[in-house]
C-alpha cells in the first residue's frame, strides 16, 4: 500500500504555527501512512519557533522531516500589518522556489509516495505552483468557519459588483451564508474597505481557496453547526472540521519564560478558586497609554482579583515607532493610576511580556478571560470552560467577537468593533467594570453555556467525535483521489 507525503507549508507566527503543526502530528497518530515534510522559512532570532519545532521533531522523529529556508534579513517585525507584509513580500517568494523545486522532482519520479501540499493562510499563491505540477493542495485555516464563510461570500459578492466591489462604512449589514444574523461593515476585516491594497489581497486569498482540493479548519462542527450546514452547497471544495487543534502541553522555551511561569503559577496557586479574572492580547494587541489608565481604573473598580499581561515592544526594534510618541507600547508606572501598583499587593499581578496562556486558562483560580478573540484563545478558554469578555483588535478578531456574542452566546461583550491604538477610541474604566462583573457573576447564563461547550470540544477529538471522523474521511479521501 502506498504512503502518502504531506508536505505542509506553515507561516513561523505561534498562532499559527502551532495549530498546523499539531494537525500534522495528529495525522500520522489517525494512519501510518501518512509522512510529513515540514517547509518553512525560519529566522534565527524566534526562540520560540526553533524550540518548538525542535520538540516535534523529538516527538516524531520517524514521521517528520524538516526543510528550512534560509531567512536573508529579519526584519523584527512588531505590528500585525507589518508583520502579514513581512510574510507576502519576504516568504513567500523564497517559499514559491522550494515548492517548485519540490513539485519538479516529485512530478519526475514514478514513487511509492503520493504527494499532496497543504498551504498556511497567507501562503495560498502556491496553490497554483503545484497545480502547474498536477500535485492536489490543502488549505489549513486557523482561523474559524465564519471566517471561511465570508472568503466564499466574497467570491460570490465580487460576480455581481463588479463596477464598485470593494466595501464602504456605510453598507448595510452583510447577508453572509454561514452566519445566522447579518454580520455589521463595523466588525469586518479593515483591509476590506481597503480598495488598493487590502481588498485585491483578500479577494486574491478567497480564490485560491476555492481552487484547493480541500480546506481544514481549526474548529469542530458541533461550535458552528450553521456555516458547516452551509458549505454543503456543490459550489466549493469539501470542508473538513478538525478542531480544536491546540498544544495543551505548551512550556516555556527560555530561562526567562521559565522564570516567569514559576513567579505566576506561584502566584495563581495562591488565589481561591475561579476568583481571577485573566487578561492577555496577544501577540501584537498594544495600546496607548489612556487605554491602560482606563483598564487599571476599571479592574479596581470591579474589585475582582486580576492577572494582567502587558504587551511590550522589542528591544530590538532598530527605530521607536510612532506609536510611542503617542505614549503607546513602551509601558512604564506613569502610565497607571497614582498608586495603582501598591494598591493592587496580593490582588493583582502584572505580567510584562510573554504569558503562559494556556497553563494560565487551565488553572482553577481563573474565572473569565478578557482577550482580543483570536481564534486560537478563543478554542483555548472554551476548551478549559472559561467564559470570556471580547475586545478585538486586529484581522478578523472583531468578527469572532460577534460570533461568539451575537451568533453563539459563548462570550460578555466590551466591545465588537475596537480599533486598537486610536487615540479617540478609548473604553471606559466603567465599561471594563460593568463587563467584569457581568462574566464573573456564578449565575451568568453564558458561564454555563461555556462549560458545556468545553465538555463538547472535548469529544468532538476523540474516537466517535465528530472532528475525529472528520480527520478520517480527509485522510480516506486524500487516499481514494490519488
Amino acid at each position: 500500500m502506498k504512503n502518502v507525503e504531506l508536505i505542509f507549508v506553515p507561516q513561523t507566527s505561534k498562532g499559527h504555527l502551532i495549530p498546523i503543526l499539531e494537525f500534522a502530528k495528529r495525522l500520522v497518530d489517525h494512519d501510518n501512512r501518512i509522512l510529513i515534510t515540514i517547509v518553512l522559512v525560519k529566522s534565527p532570532f524566534d526562540s520560540f519557533a526553533n524550540a518548538y519545532i525542535e520538540s516535534i521533531k523529538a516527538s516524531r522523529p520517524d514521521r517528520f522531516k524538516f526543510i528550512n529556508v534560509p531567512l536573508i534579513v529579519d526584519h523584527h517585525r512588531q505590528s500585525f500589518e507589518d508583520h502579514v507584509i513581512d510574510l507576502m513580500e519576504t516568504h513567500l517568494p523564497l517559499l514559491k522556489n522550494v515548492v517548485t523545486d519540490i513539485s519538479s522532482s516529485k512530478s519526475s519520479l514514478n514513487s511509492t509516495t503520493f504527494t499532496r501540499f497543504v498551504f498556511d493562510l497567507l501562503f495560498v499563491p502556491l496553490v497554483d505552483v503545484a497545480h502547474e505540477f498536477n500535485i492536489p493542495s490543502y488549505i489549513f485555516l486557523a482561523a474559524n468557519a465564519g471566517f471561511l464563510s465570508l472568503l466564499f461570500h466574497l467570491t460570490t459578492r465580487h460576480s455581481e459588483t463588479r463596477d464598485i466591489p470593494e466595501f464602504k462604512r456605510s453598507n448595510l449589514d452583510e447577508l453572509i451564508s454561514g452566519f445566522i444574523n447579518p454580520v455589521p461593515s463595523s466588525v469586518l476585516p479593515s483591509d476590506l474597505f481597503d480598495k488598493d491594497n487590502g481588498y485585491p489581497a483578500y479577494m486574491m486569498i478567497a480564490q485560491k481557496f476555492k481552487a484547493a482540493k480541500g480546506i481544514m479548519v481549526n474548529t469542530f462542527e458541533e461550535l458552528e453547526p450553521y456555516a458547516f450546514s452551509n458549505f454543503s452547497n456543490g459550489r466549493n471544495p469539501p470542508v473538513y472540521s478538525v478542531g480544536p487543534v491546540l498544544d495543551i502541553n505548551c512550556r516555556p522555551h527560555t530561562e526567562s519564560n521559565l522564570a516567569q511561569h514559576k513567579k505566576v503559577m506561584k502566584w495563581l496557586d495562591e488565589q481561591p478558586q475561579s476568583s481571577v479574572i485573566f487578561l492577555c492580547f496577544g501577540s501584537f494587541g498594544r495600546f496607548l497609554a489612556p487605554q491602560v489608565k482606563e483598564i487599571a481604573l476599571g479592574l479596581e473598580q470591579s474589585g475582582y482579583r486580576f492577572l494582567w499581561s502587558l504587551c511590550m515592544q522589542s528591544l530590538s526594534t532598530p527605530q521607536p515607532s510612532q506609536n510611542d510618541a503617542l505614549g503607546g507600547v513602551r509601558y512604564n508606572e506613569d502610565m497607571f493610576p497614582e498608586g495603582f501598583t501598591e494598591r493592587i499587593q496580593g490582588k493583582g499581578m502584572m505580567i510584562y511580556g510573554w504569558a503562559p496562556q494556556v497553563e494560565i486558562l487551565a488553572h482553577e483560580a481563573i474565572g473569565a478571560f478578557v482577550s482580543h478573540c483570536g481564534w486560537n484563545s478563543i478554542l483555548e478558554s472554551l476548551w478549559f470552560g472559561v467564559p470570556m469578555v471580547t475586545w478585538p483588535m486586529y484581522a478578523e478578531q472583531k468578527m469572532n467577537a460577534f460570533k461568539m456574542v451575537k451568533e453563539l452566546g459563548l462570550a460578555v461583550e466590551l466591545r465588537l468593533d475596537y480599533e486598537q491604538l486610536n487615540i479617540d477610541n478609548v473604553v471606559t474604566a466603567n465599561e471594563i467594570e460593568k463587563a467584569v462583573k457581568q462574566v464573573m457573576d456564578d449565575c451568568s447564563g453564558v458561564r454555563q453555556k461555556v462549560k458545556e461547550m468545553a465538555k463538547i470540544a472535548r469529544k468532538a477529538i476523540v474516537n466517535g467525535g465528530s472532528s475525529f471522523h472528520s480527520i478520517q474521511k480527509l485522510i480516506d479521501d486524500m487516499i481514494v483521489s490519488v
